[in-house]
């Protein structure tokens, strides 16, 4: 459990990315709390799946991740 900064969060996703071949995301759950988005679901790699779970908040008239979390199964 880390936080990062823009710049080292796209280095850590990059990574993540480049390692963990993308087959699919699948869906299980999202809702709304607080005004902020949350979307629950199942990232499947050829390293095998990720419960992953993506935050998201309003700014302005904008939407912004807030949050996103890769967690293995």
């Amino acid at each position: 459990s880390n936080s990062y900064s823009k710049s080292q969060a796209a280095l850590v996703l990059k990574d993540f990315f480049t390692t963990n071949s993308i087959k699919g995301f699948d869906i299980i759950h999202k809702g709304e709390n607080a005004g902020s988005q949350y979307c629950i679901g199942t990232l499947k790699c050829k390293n095998g799946d990720n419960r992953t779970t993506i935050f998201m908040k309003q700014k302005a008239d904008v939407q912004v991740l807030q949050e996103l979390r890769f967690e293995n199964r």
